[in-house]
Parts: structure tokens; sequence; C-alpha cells
């Protein structure tokens, strides 16, 4: 008797705008998965809450921080949609703003919205912050934080969800 192949789980990341947080929390999910070895076990997407910066790529500043860690940022902005909410397994958010956004869009999408809406940090273990903060208007730091933040809860999450041998 053979086992069927369990499907992967799909996993999207939100922010603001997806030009910073959430290309990079896509990216360094990724990084981590192929480290492990477990691209089949994980479909990773990132969206953003609003639509000004659909079809550009995640911000410079972001992109050459990733890069100094050797995390490529391969996404092109996007905005969330109703149908995210039922193709997708977990959803998440950077911040308050975007839990309630996405939290909103679940109600307007009903009994169709199967997806699970998680804030990312939730998932860290070294950092006790409850928001990865914006570091669009900020200084070069602001990014080597957001990718700090986002190591710590990628790491979390991947040992969470990883299959167990």
């Amino acid at each position: 008797m053979t086992n069927a192949p369990v499907p992967p789980q799909r996993l999207l990341f939100v922010c603001l705008g997806n030009i910073c947080r959430s290309p990079a929390a896509e990216g360094v999910f990724l990084h981590l998965v192929k480290q492990r070895d477990l691209d089949d076990h994980f479909l990773v997407d990132s969206a953003g809450t609003g639509g000004w910066h659909v079809g550009r790529p995640a911000d410079q500043r972001m992109q050459a921080a990733a890069k100094r860690r050797g995390i490529d940022l391969p996404s092109r902005a996007r905005q969330l949609d109703l149908g995210d909410l039922e193709q997708f397994d977990l959803i998440l958010t950077m911040d308050a703003d975007n839990l309630l956004a996405v939290q909103n869009l679940a109600r307007e999408a009903g009994e169709r919205a199967t997806a699970q809406v998680r804030p990312m940090l939730s998932y860290a273990r070294r950092h006790q912050l409850s928001e990865v903060p914006d570091p669009y208007y900020g200084g070069e730091d602001g990014f080597e934080d957001v990718l700090d933040l986002l190591e710590d809860a990628c790491e979390g999450l991947l040992e969470e969800l990883s299959p167990r041998a």
C-alpha cells in the first residue's frame, strides 16, 4: 500500500504595498526551504493590501539587504484578492493594519475564506515585537532589522510546518 503524495502547504505573506516586507518574507522563507531541501512541501507567494506597486519588483534597498545575506527576492508586487483566501492555507501578515485588512476581506469572502490568518511575528522565537515595521521611509538599517525579524519568524514558521520524518 503506497501513501498518496501530500499536497504542498500554500503560504501567502502580506504587507501594505508588497515591495518591502512581504517579498522579503517570501524570499527568506524560500531560502530556508531550499537549504532544507523542502521545495516540494511549500508553495509560497506574497501580496499587498494596496495596489500602488502592482507589477514592480521588491524595493531596491530591500533587494540589496537580502542579497548581502544570499537571499533572492524574485517576486513582483500584486494586490491581495478574495481568491487568495481560498487558495492559500495560511496568510501571514506583517502588522496590525494588514491583519485587519485581511480579516475584513475574509469576512467579505464568507465561507469561501478557508485560509488561516496569523501575524508573521507570532512565529518569532528570538524577538518580542508583534509587528514587522515598514522600512520604506527609513534608512538602510531598517531593512536589515526587518530581515532579522523575518529570518527569526520564518525559522519558527518552518519549524512548525515542516514535515516530520
